[in-house]
């Protein structure tokens, strides 16, 4: 079994808060429960619309990232609409709410649409999903995380799109050693937001520190940290050969400037959230180009050109790898939904129970194949990138990648 952290507290605190002060639920969240057809429908459904909800960040740090998931996620299923429809009558309306990935808001939206959607396509921030799980276990709530705690894998109503943060480190760093970049009794630098987010990628760091006699220096940070002059200098006295991030973009771009600036030219390491291609437009550009190694569990648009073609057609710009994950979510949902329809169970618990039927998810290379087992990462593998001047700031250096210390570390090692 793969290791787990403890569910934040103060998270599950603010949820109770806020569930003692709404409303009640109906049985099991359901709603009223009737047939179309031969398919039995309840909560979410409304004549020929289902209702799937979004719990993003669209200004907060990870705006880049939630702007881009809820327009590919638009995309999908317009384009779904107009053609094949679940059911083939069923068409999907999205109920996107922002809470600026602050937790108690967060927890307070989800309060507000979770009598009146079928399942959420996307919640960002591995806090406000910790915080909800006892939620989305009672409303038989089938979500997909735009986070990746290995906590979260531990609710049935969890379908995670990608390797939990622990693993994806164990990824990143297994292709440095690989490549001759770091070596067995090196040291590694890894500086992470507090919370479960930081406390994977570093759970992964230390893991894959122990196979190899290295050392891990640790440098806890908040997510309004923004300078990370301090930390680097710490990792510089110590003698770092490698630095793993677990934070947000912003953090990203100061390690690597600051790294540069002392001369402390190492590869540095991050789970998927830490990047964004914006960054490479900053001073920071140069430094995150040759040194920047990411874990992803989607692929860079150059794998998938097609997609970048279609969604800068919609939305002008410069497109973050958002776009890939939230059409791959997206897909994944369809699927749900389509197995609920040949079920004839398009009710909360019929979804839930077609999404642990499914086996194993493929989603024409967009995410790595998927597994939804609870208290498993749905995946082992995890596309490597560096950052590069290319669409979405981010260039495959290899596909499906997995680490010879993922298997120990799943079975518990």
């Amino acid at each position: 079994m793969i290791k787990h952290t403890k569910r934040g507290a103060i998270a599950l605190v603010s949820v109770a808060m806020v569930l003692t002060a709404s409303a009640c639920s109906t049985k099991g969240s359901s709603g009223k429960e009737t047939t179309q057809g031969s398919v039995k429908v309840g909560r979410g459904i409304t004549g020929s619309t289902i209702s799937l909800g979004a719990l993003t960040d669209l200004t907060g740090v990870f705006a880049a990232l939630g702007k881009d998931i809820t327009g590919a996620q638009s995309l999908y299923w317009k384009n779904q609409n107009a053609g094949d429809k679940i059911c083939g009558k069923y068409t999907v309306k999205e109920v996107v709410k922002d809470h600026g990935y602050d937790t108690q808001r967060g927890i307070q939206l989800y309060s507000s649409i979770h009598n009146d959607v079928l399942a959420i396509e996307q919640t960002i921030g591995s806090p406000i999903n910790t915080g909800l799980l006892p939620q989305l276990d009672k409303d038989h709530m089938v979500n997909i995380p735009a986070a990746w705690a290995q906590s979260l894998t531990e609710s049935p109503e969890i379908a995670m799109v990608g390797a939990t943060y622990e693993v994806e480190m164990i990824n990143v760093l297994d292709y440095l050693l690989k490549d001759g970049q770091i070596k067995e009794g090196d040291t590694i630098g890894h500086i992470y937001f507090e919370g479960e987010y930081g406390a994977g990628g570093l759970n992964g760091s230390k893991y894959f520190a122990k196979q190899h006699g290295m050392k891990v220096v640790e440098q806890q940070i908040q997510a309004t940290d923004t300078d990370m002059t301090a930390q680097v200098s710490k990792l510089k006295s110590k003698g770092v050969n490698a630095i793993a991030l677990t934070v947000a973009p912003g953090q990203t771009a100061s390690v690597a400037g600051v790294a540069s600036a002392q001369g402390l030219d190492v590869p540095i390491v991050g789970n998927n959230p830490v990047f964004a291609p914006a960054l490479l437009k900053g001073p920071a550009g140069p430094a995150l180009k040759k040194n920047l190694y990411v874990a992803s569990p989607v692929a860079p648009f150059d794998k998938q050109p097609e997609l970048l073609k279609a969604y800068t057609a919609a939305h002008p710009g410069d497109p973050t790898l958002g776009v890939v994950f939230g059409t791959a979510a997206a897909d994944v949902m369809r699927q749900i939904l389509d197995k609920a329809c040949k079920d004839g169970d398009l009710t909360p618990e019929g979804v839930s129970k077609a999404k642990d039927e499914l086996g194993t998810v493929e989603t024409d290379d967009l995410a790595v194949p998927l597994t939804f087992k609870t208290g498993a990462s749905p995946s082992d593998a995890s596309y490597i990138f560096r950052a590069a001047d290319v669409p979405g700031g981010a260039k495959a250096v290899s596909d499906k990648y997995v680490g010879d210390d993922v298997a120990g570390f799943v079975k518990g090692g």
